[in-house]
Parts: structure tokens; sequence; C-alpha cells
């Protein structure tokens, strides 16, 4: 959920913190007081557009902070976006989204303290929060959202993952002919290039020996002359003159026996003498061994450097390195036998393209009745919905237009809407008032509340010209899609306010000629004076501060 909006010079807000709960969040207050400004914060916050003229007279930068905690069944979308965009994913469940704009043009956008754009923003606020109001979150009025709707009222993931998969296998041939096929003299050319690639680098007989053994046997034969004189020296300084470590040893062994006659630890040291003396010689024969396999032949040489450079130049062609070579060679071949029997390879494709087009039919028609069928139920479920909020008469429809086989089926799926008698069903994307949409989109969040995967719901004025038993029912549905979202709602109706589990209110001072907005949560004992003032008598009767209290036992949960 929101936990937390922080917004700081934009419009008239200078610095307000809202500590929003879980349920339905109620704000009220009178009219210009900054109740919409708070939405364009959020709305700013979500990647919306920025104009620095939303900069508070006289500031140099606004800033909006938003800190969300997101449940563990809400978060693997939330992470596989990020991961997808190299950021960090969630710690804990907590998201961090912060966005400023300055005076000179200039902002910046930040999610978990990493800089990031409007757009990243602008995605991750289509996973996390739904606006339906004045702004443009309105996903219900997508197609691809109509149709994803239709198909979590109708249980269709199922066939609809049976359907994808098809199209994957249709899509994967496709992709497969179509390389096969084309100009001829083209597929000559590439077969000619393909060949000469294969032939290349088969004829090197490539071997792991040509890996780093190849650069130390070069590396040894280039410098065979120095190796040899380097090591004879050595090995005459441990084993081969007069004066030799091994010689020495020896002598020692033997003062070390004649010191044992009269010291008796000495023999412990002569010991310790002869083994040093046993790995001296070990060692002078490895260094004897390594040298005897030092050849200064001039033609040796040759042959290990053509040899690292032919390898070398297929790396730097087909590598970098020689598992890359080697993988290079098998792919290329593998395309030219493709090409070579393209015929036979076009054939067989065709053959089972469409053998795959015909099943992809098959389960799209499949699940196109699975959407009809969900189809009539979900626009009477609406409909229904609709009428207790206002739209006596009103009516809800789902239109299903057989197309061309697409990634999503074979249906185009559109919502359609007729809010008064004798007016004709229009695509819901035709509909020009926000209020409209908006009690349409809580009437569908309403059905379809448990599937929703969108976690924060906001409503701005949802119940606007409406009142009475209207508004009641409004804030009683609010209160029922709250039991599985977080819900913030802005709302001029008494009627829909006391629903509110958490009820906020914004207010505006004038304090040394600045206006400056306030928002704080209201105490139960302080909802009454809110309420009663939304009736429009706070302070002048108890008549309307007893209507207020009724109001709010009635809608007590």
């Amino acid at each position: 959920m929101l936990c937390r909006l922080c917004v700081k010079n934009l419009a008239i807000v200078e610095s307000v913190e809202v500590l929003f709960g879980d349920g339905l969040n109620i704000i009220t207050g009178e009219t210009g007081s900054g109740k919409s400004v708070l939405m364009g914060a959020l709305n700013l916050v979500l990647g919306g557009r920025a104009d620095k003229s939303v900069i508070r007279e006289g500031e140099k930068q606004a800033t909006v902070e938003a800190v969300f905690q997101l449940p563990e069944c809400r978060i693997a979308p939330i992470d596989a976006l990020l991961t997808g965009l190299d950021l960090p994913p969630c710690e804990d469940g907590s998201l961090l989204v912060r966005r400023s704009v300055s005076q000179t043009g200039a902002g910046r956008c930040f999610v978990n303290d990493t800089s990031v754009s409007a757009a990243t923003l602008r995605q991750l606020g289509e996973l996390l929060v739904d606006i339906h109001g004045a702004y443009d979150h309105q996903s219900l009025l997508s197609s691809d959202y109509q149709r994803d709707f239709l198909d979590a009222y109708g249980c269709c993931a199922s066939a609809l993952s049976a359907y994808r998969e098809t199209w994957r296998q249709l899509q994967e041939r496709k992709t497969k002919l179509a390389a096969l096929q084309g100009d001829s003299s083209d597929i000559a050319m590439e077969i000619d290039r393909l060949q000469y690639m294969v032939d290349e680098i088969a004829s090197a007989n490539l071997t792991e020996a040509d890996g780093e053994e190849l650069v130390e046997r070069h590396d040894q034969a280039a410098n065979a002359e120095q190796i040899l004189a380097i090591g004879q020296s050595v090995s005459e300084l441990i084993n081969e003159s007069e004066a030799s470590v091994f010689n020495q040893l020896v002598a020692a062994q033997q003062q070390l026996t004649e010191l044992a006659r009269i010291l008796p630890a000495a023999a412990e040291w002569r010991k310790d003498a002869q083994s040093i003396a046993v790995q001296v010689q070990e060692l002078a024969g490895s260094i004897t061994d390594k040298l005897s396999e030092m050849d200064p032949d001039p033609e040796l040489l040759q042959r290990l450097d053509d040899r690292l450079t032919l390898v070398e130049k297929l790396k730097r062609k087909y590598g970098p390195t020689l598992a890359d070579v080697a993988a290079t060679w098998k792919k290329h071949e593998e395309r030219l036998h493709d090409l070579s029997t393209r015929t036979e390879q076009v054939e067989r494709l065709q053959r089972e393209i469409a053998d795959v087009e015909r099943e992809l039919r098959e389960k799209g028609r499949a699940l196109s009745r699975q959407r009809a069928a969900a189809a009539g139920k979900l626009a009477r479920a609406i409909t229904k919905e609709l009428r207790d909020l206002g739209f006596l008469q009103g009516g809800f429809d789902i239109a299903l237009a057989a197309c061309e086989p697409a990634a999503t089926g074979m249906d185009e799926v559109s919502f359609g809407f007729a809010p008064n008698p004798g007016e004709a069903m229009r695509p819901l994307k035709a509909i020009a008032s926000s209020g409209e949409i908006a009690r349409v989109a809580l009437a569908a969040k309403a059905v379809l509340a448990t599937h929703d995967s969108i976690p924060v719901l906001v409503f701005d004025e949802i119940d606007s010209n409406i009142g009475g038993e209207v508004g009641r029912a409004v804030g009683q549905k609010l209160r029922r899609v709250a039991q599985t979202h977080q819900v913030i709602c802005i709302t001029h109706l008494p009627q829909s306010a006391v629903y509110g589990r958490h009820h906020f209110v914004v207010s505006k001072s004038v304090e040394a000629g600045r206006t400056k907005t306030h928002i704080r949560e209201l105490e139960p004992e302080s909802r009454v004076d809110e309420i009663a003032r939304m009736l429009g008598g706070k302070g002048l009767t108890s008549v309307v501060e007893k209507h207020a209290k009724e109001l709010l036992e009635s809608a007590k949960e």
C-alpha cells in the first residue's frame, strides 16, 4: 500500500506529509483547499507530465516522495520490472519513489535512491496505482486492460496460456521460414559466405592445446636460448660444480657425523641435512628434465608462431575464446545445412506451419467461447453495480469482435456504456465525464476486486453530482473494494465519507501573506464536526450534528 506521501513546494502546498493506512482512506475539505494538489503530486511521482509552473511561487524546486509497502503476493511483478531495468529489487517489500522539478526545467527521478527516467516511474505507476478521476491513469479505458479484465473474470488463464504457447511455436517456425526464403542470389551468396567460414574454422583443427598450452610453448620456444643459459647456470650452482649446494651439504653431513659423537643432538641435524640434499638432487633433476625439452630450433619457433597467429586470427573473427569459435562453427554449419537443404526445409516448415495454424485457431476458438460466456455475465454484474451507483437505467455491455489471430487471441474486446436511457451504447473511452468513468471503474472493481493485481486505487470525486442513497451505495462499494485493495478517495459527499477507515481533512490558511495547505487525520470525535460541515451546517443546529453522528454510526463495520 501507499504508506507515506510527502509534498514540498508544489502549487499552494509548502510542505505536507500524509501517512495513509490500509483499507479505505477518505480525503475531504473545502473547495480550493488543495485536495487536487495531492492527487497532482501522486500523478507526478508516478511519472506524469512535469512542468515548472507547478512549483510554489518563490521556490526553486518542488519535490514529491512516495513510500510503498508491498505484501509478498504483490511484490513479484515489481521486482521483475526493477530487475529487468537493472535496478535493485525491493528490500523487505519497501519501495521509495521520489521526483523533483526545478525552475531550470531539469527534473530528477529516483527509485530506492537510484536515479531513473520518468518513463520508469510510469512503468512502476501502472503496476502500483490506478487513478480514476481527472488524470490519465485510467487503465479501464485501455483495450488491453479490458481484455485482461474479461479474462480474469472468466478464468481464462489456462486457455490463454495454451493459446500463447501455440502462438509462440507458430512465430518460431515463421521466423525460420522467412530466414530460409528470400532472393535466391542472396541465399547463394550467404551459402558461399557460410561455407568459407565453416571451412576456415574446420581446417584449423582446433583443440584444447591451442589455448594456454600453445601460448606457453610459444613463449618457451621464443626464449629457449636464454632459458637454457640461465637453467644451466642454476644447475651448476645446485649440483654440478665442485662448490655446488649438493657438495656443500655432503660435506656438512660428514662434519655433523663427527659432531654427533660428542653432541647427540647433531644426529638429528645430520638427518635434516641429508633430507635437504635429497630435495636438492630432485630439484636439479627437475631442472635438467625441463631443460632437455628446450629446443632453440628456429623452425620450431616459426611453426608455433604461425599456429599462434592463426588461432588469434580465428578468435578475433569468431571468438573471443576458443569455445566461442567452436560455437560459431556449429551455428554456421547448422545454418549452412538448412540453406543447402532449403527446399526440403521450406516444405517441411510450411507443412508444420499449416498444422500449427489449425491448432492455433482451434485453441483461439475455445478461448473465444470462454470469453463470450464470461462477457454476458460480467456485463450484467457491472450493470447491477452501476444501478446501485445512480445509473438507474444505465447499461453496460462487452462486445467481442472476431479478428485475425494475434498474441492475445482472436478477439477484440470493447467495453461499452450507456449512462442514460435513450442513449446508444458507446465505447467506454468515448465517455467524456471523468465522474461517470470513475463510477464505472468502481462498479468494475467491485465485481473483480479479488482478481485485480494493482494494489492501490485512487478515486477523485467519484461521487460528484450524486447524493442521498446513491452516495451511501458509493461509500459501501468503496469499502467493499478496500477489503482487497488500499483505496484513497477524495469526496465532497458525507454519505460516502463516513465509510472511511481513515479520514483526512485538507485545509488552507494564510500565513505572512502566503497561502498554505495543511492535512491531518481526524480522530473519531473530530469526524463528527467534519461530516457536519459537509452536510452544510456545522455549528448551526444540533440537528445537523445529530445527523452527522447517525451517518457515522450507520457506517460502522
